[in-house]
């Protein structure tokens, strides 16, 4: 909003310090600190009104160190990370950008499902929360909805090759402009980026290439399946992380700078050219809402880490997980997750290998057996005694290892 404002002020009136709004670098800057402090603000009245309708956590008996003291603590809290992300976003981001509507659906959308979970929770008394079978069909809806925006969409294009067909059009451009020119031509495509591979990216189409004429439609197809897959893959791993004070939000912290820095390299023309990956016109404003969700999950840590004073909940949770995903897809960069998103990834196989060695162990010998002490993960190294601040660290160590090396893998191929 803010944006067309001072747009109007400046083309209309010459308002002096209007055209700030025209740089990226700024409005990032700016969006950052108001979601940054807006977290903080409103998380304190948010907090209060939750103790006051004692909208508590119930806390499961796992005989973990601690979690005594976790019984009654507010929950919900999620609300103040949504809060912060989408209100910044609408202030100082361009509005009719695909990319910036898509993360702002992406949050109410998920941030919706996760509040209904713990509404069910809290308020119906029910344990479970929102059966899983809806959980699945809210994922599935939003990546179906996401793969489809991206392919039909006119505005979701790139350029898989900046140098191929561009060249003068690129010299023409300032280097220190934050305004792409028209002139430099995109296509419609689901090229991905390889990490490690340079000269040659994962088109979907190429994959299903044995198909002839119609490769492109199962292309497409294919490609919205990996949507729905990501979705589905990454809000179930943030929502498992969240096990301990500030790991879910610390690490989602950790992986939007590493989103928003990926970002800079997609929305601009000179670095997509240096690094040999797509140009993505128009994604410049993502780098808006990545500093608007560093913001929020930053400022949600002043009263989330340890000792907790609020729970995220799956109000946060699936939200945060599903932003990232979503993230990546529209910046060509899913690929990257598994790196970028391992703590994640971790967190997902521990439960899965639990689950089935458990199964499998039950009806070979009678008996369920276990890999872990407990799963998640994080759980396993609190049974060990380690404690929870300590396991917290180490993660975002790992976590900030992993989104260094995902970056750095641009220029390693």
């Amino acid at each position: 909003m803010l944006y067309y404002l001072f747009r109007y002020l400046e083309q209309s009136f010459d308002f002096p310090g209007a055209g700030l709004f025209d740089f990226v670098t700024f409005r990032a800057a700016i969006t950052l600190i108001t979601s940054l402090f807006l977290s903080m603000i409103v998380g304190k009245h948010i907090i209060n009104f939750l103790k006051r309708k004692q909208i508590g956590e119930t806390i499961r008996e796992l005989g973990l160190a601690g979690e005594n003291q976790k019984k009654n603590t507010p929950t919900m809290g999620g609300i103040i990370m949504l809060i912060a992300i989408i209100v910044p976003c609408l202030l100082f981001g361009r509005l009719r950008n695909i990319y910036l509507i898509i993360m702002l659906v992406t949050t109410i959308w998920l941030g919706l499902i996760g509040g209904i979970d713990d509404y069910i929770k809290v308020f119906k008394k029910n344990k479970d929360g929102l059966n899983g079978k809806f959980k699945v069909i809210g994922q599935v809806s939003l990546g179906l909805f996401v793969g489809l925006v991206m392919w039909f969409s006119p505005d979701a294009v790139i350029v898989e090759h900046v140098t191929s067909g561009n060249k003068a059009a690129i010299e023409q451009l300032d280097p220190n402009s934050e305004v792409i020119s028209s002139s430099i031509q995109a296509v419609k495509s689901n090229n991905t980026t390889i990490p490690f591979i340079a000269e040659y990216d994962l088109g979907y189409n190429d994959m299903v290439a044995f198909m002839g004429e119609h490769a492109e439609l199962c292309g497409w197809l294919l490609f919205v399946f990996m949507c729905i897959l990501v979705v589905t893959a990454c809000s179930n791993g943030a929502n498992l992380t969240d096990g301990i004070d500030g790991l879910a939000a610390g690490t989602s912290s950790i992986v939007g700078v590493a989103l928003a820095a990926l970002a800079v390299v997609s929305s601009n023309v000179f670095f997509a050219d240096y690094l040999n990956v797509q140009f993505i016109p128009g994604s410049e404003e993502l780098v808006i809402f990545a500093a608007a969700f560093v913001g929020a999950t930053v400022g949600f840590l002043w009263y989330n880490a340890h000792p907790a004073q609020v729970f995220m909940g799956d109000t946060g949770s699936l939200a945060l997980g599903g932003i990232i995903g979503v993230y990546a897809i529209l910046i060509h960069k899913e690929l990257l997750l598994p790196i970028l998103c391992g703590i994640f990834l971790m967190e997902n196989l521990s439960v899965i290998i639990q689950r089935y060695y458990f199964k499998y162990t039950k009806k070979k010998y009678g008996e369920g057996r276990r890999v872990f002490l407990m799963a998640p993960l994080h759980h396993h190294y609190q049974k060990k005694g380690i404690p929870e601040q300590k396991i917290v660290t180490r993660f975002w160590i790992i976590g900030i290892a992993l989104a260094i090396f995902a970056i750095i893998t641009l220029k390693i191929r």
